[in-house]
C-alpha cells in the first residue's frame, strides 16, 4: 500500500482515471479562482483588529504630543518669570492682594509700590510664591495663561483726562 489513496482506488476498480484527473483540476480551479474559505474571514477580521490597534495608537500619539506640547509651554512661562521677576528685598510698604479667595501680603519699597499701583508692575503666581515682574512680561503671561497674572493694575481712560491732574493733593491733608 504504497500510494495514495487515489491510486489506491484506481487498482481496486472503484474509480477511474478520468474521476481521478477531473477532482484534481477542481482543486487547482478552486485554489486559483480564490473562493471565500475560512482564511479568508479570519484575514478580514485581523485586518479589522490591525485598523482598530493602528486608530488607537494614533490617538494615544495625539495625547502624548498635546501634553507634551502643554508641558514646555508651562516649562517656558516659569522661564519667562524666573528671568523677569524683580527683587524686593528689604520692602516697607505692605501690598494686599487676593489669589482667589485667600487675602495675601507683599511688602514692596516705596518704588515698586509706586510702580505697581501704576501699573508698571504686576504680580504674578510662580509655583507656590509670588513674583514681581514688568507690565509686559504679565501680558505676555495673561495672554497663555490667564490665572498667573494676580495683580495688574491698567490706567483707566477717565484718568487721562482729569481736570484736576495737575493739582496734587498734599499727604497731611486732614477732612
Amino acid at each position: 500500500m504504497a500510494g495514495s489513496l487515489q491510486d489506491q482506488l484506481v487498482k481496486a476498480g472503484l474509480a477511474t482515471e478520468q474521476q481521478l484527473r477531473s477532482t484534481k483540476s477542481k482543486k487547482r480551479k478552486q485554489k486559483r479562482s480564490g473562493t471565500p474559505t475560512a482564511d479568508a474571514a479570519e484575514r478580514q477580521q485581523a485586518a479589522q483588529a490591525a485598523a482598530e490597534k493602528r486608530k488607537r495608537d494614533q490617538e494615544l500619539n495625539r495625547q502624548r504630543d498635546e501634553e507634551a506640547r502643554r508641558k514646555a509651554e508651562q516649562i517656558a512661562l516659569w522661564q519667562l518669570v524666573r528671568d523677569n521677576r524683580i527683587a524686593r528685598a528689604a520692602g516697607d510698604t505692605a501690598y494686599n492682594f487676593t489669589d482667589g479667595k485667600a487675602l495675601k501680603r507683599l511688602y514692596l519699597n516705596a518704588d515698586q509700590h509706586r510702580d505697581l499701583v501704576a501699573g508698571n508692575l504686576a504680580i504674578v503666581r510662580h509655583d507656590d510664591f509670588y513674583e514681581l515682574v514688568p507690565a509686559a512680561v504679565a501680558e505676555r503671561l495673561a495672554s497663555a495663561e490667564p490665572d498667573l497674572v494676580l495683580v495688574q493694575n491698567r490706567p483707566e481712560p477717565d484718568d487721562l483726562d482729569d481736570e484736576y491732574a495737575d493739582y496734587k493733593v498734599p499727604d497731611d491733608l486732614m477732612w
